[in-house]
């Protein structure tokens, strides 16, 4: 996430009229004072506004659990369904129990992904600031799991045993950088995604302001905004079924 200097800073000396990485500020929502990390922003009351959509769809859309279910409650089933199968699947009957993580993450990005998309909001997940934590808080939690689960045992995971023996220490060098990227990889993955296509959305609305290329721009807006409907959720399911390989490697370390 930028500040509006940074922002400005980057694009100083661009003859753009607009800049396509203004929505992107971290703004407070209170007054015009510097950011801190106690300080209550556009990005908090976006993440806020997720949160009370996922509440409002798992609590009070499935609050009757009728035989024949609305919109509402079909929608949250699905999303249930959708995810305990990747975990089943994916994971086996022992990630199951990790399955409530796994649920709360997919309904957390896909929902702010969503919200995203209707303009002038705000993508908390375009800002590397909250998907590290999530993609960091993922890295944890499998390594932490893995060493209660296995012990010592966890740290074959590095070790190719397939492999022939004079390889095996390179290969384990090799695996050993791959799974401390995980996190990095995790979390730029998706807030690089929303950021590249959000900002080539405002590039396009911007040209919209020139007549004769006009009508190409709305077309162009138009195609990509629903492309982005398209990512939006494929980036939630991406780093919903990495999660589920990276708990995969936790459990079966040798597997």
């Amino acid at each position: 996430m930028a500040t509006e200097a940074e922002v400005h800073g980057a694009e100083g000396g661009s003859a753009l009229s607009f800049h396509p990485l203004d929505q992107f500020i971290v703004e407070p929502l209170f007054g015009d004072g510097p950011v801190y990390w106690y300080t209550l922003t556009n990005v908090t009351l976006w993440m806020a506004i997720a949160v009370g959509c996922i509440a409002l769809l798992l609590v009070t859309g499935t609050s009757r659990r009728a035989i024949v279910p609305s919109r509402s409650q079909s929608i949250a089933e699905l999303a249930y369904g959708f995810v305990y199968k990747m975990v089943e699947d994916v994971t086996g009957k022992d990630g199951i129990k990790y399955f409530p993580y796994i649920f709360t993450l997919f309904l957390f990005i896909v929902v702010s992904n969503f919200l995203g998309l209707i303009p002038t909001a705000f993508t908390t997940t375009s800002g590397i600031a909250v998907t590290a934590v999530l993609g960091f808080g993922v890295f944890i939690a499998v390594t932490v799991i893995g060493f209660v689960k296995n012990g010592a045992a966890f740290l074959g995971l590095f070790w190719v045993s397939s492999a022939p023996l004079v390889l095996r220490p390179i290969l384990a060098i090799i695996e050993v950088i791959s799974y401390f990227v995980r996190p990095v990889s995790h979390s730029i993955r998706l807030a690089g995604n929303l950021m590249a296509g959000h900002a080539v959305i405002k590039v396009f609305a911007g040209f919209a302001a020139i007549a004769t290329i006009a009508p190409l721009s709305v077309l162009a807006v138009t195609a990509i905004y629903g492309l982005e409907v398209l990512v939006a959720f494929i980036q939630a399911y991406v780093f919903t079924i990495l999660t589920c390989v990276y708990l995969k490697d936790a459990l079966h370390p040798h597997h």
